[in-house]
């Protein structure tokens, strides 16, 4: 499903990270390292935001060779979302579901579920980062993704929002999409257990 040849991520002569080759079938995976260890800079390099040596692919898709369709398989929600100010949540929410091919049903379905109908109308600037969060992750759940890479996805989350974004999970994984799942909180399911993946030594390994 995710394919790794010869990747690498230098900052001037600085390898952050590389990997030689790695090939990860459908499945949760979360990623865990000390900070620093160039976690998020692999979710950037997989989503396509940072340019990078060497090939990465989903579902046998390439950025580089096929945009349209590897863009259209990854969606991202960020650690610490930032949305222009001036634009409300519904703006968004509606950009996101063109662009990604998401349907009306589930985009009430997402709204529902993360609790975000009550302030979708209002300027993402008036917004608190717990607001911001919830927001991300309609916007990384939308479309018809193949894989799903969530960065710190529980940080500012109240209870509630953290069961039905464990729940989602459940869901779109049963339906074949998978997660890359950065966190320093334990993640748990009922009846899944991720699969634990390392950055050590400037590579990425199976825990």
């Amino acid at each position: 499903m995710l394919s790794f040849e010869n990747y690498k991520k230098q900052f001037g002569s600085t390898t952050i990270i590389g990997i030689p080759m790695l090939q990860l079938p459908h499945d949760i995976y979360w990623l865990k390292g000390e900070n620093g260890s160039g976690k998020t800079t692999l979710i950037k390099s997989i989503s396509g935001l940072i340019p990078f040596d060497g090939r990465i692919t989903v579902a046998g898709d390439d950025i580089r060779t096929n945009r349209i369709a590897y863009t259209s398989a990854v969606n991202y929600a960020e650690a610490e979302p930032a949305y222009p100010g001036f634009l409300t949540g519904t703006d968004l929410i509606s950009f996101y579901a063109q662009t990604k091919k998401g349907t009306a049903q589930q985009t009430k379905e997402l709204v529902d579920s993360l609790g975000i109908a009550a302030y979708a109308g209002n300027k993402t600037g008036t917004y608190s980062s717990g607001m911001a969060k919830k927001l991300s992750l309609v916007l990384g759940f939308l479309g018809q993704p193949k894989l799903i890479l969530l960065d710190e996805p529980l940080i500012t989350l109240d209870q509630q929002s953290v069961k039905a974004l464990q729940s989602l999970i459940q869901q779109y994984y049963a339906s074949g999409v998978s997660f890359l799942i950065t966190s320093h909180q334990e993640i748990t399911f009922e009846s899944l257990s991720p699969t634990r993946l390392l950055i050590k030594d400037k590579t990425l390994i199976t825990a």
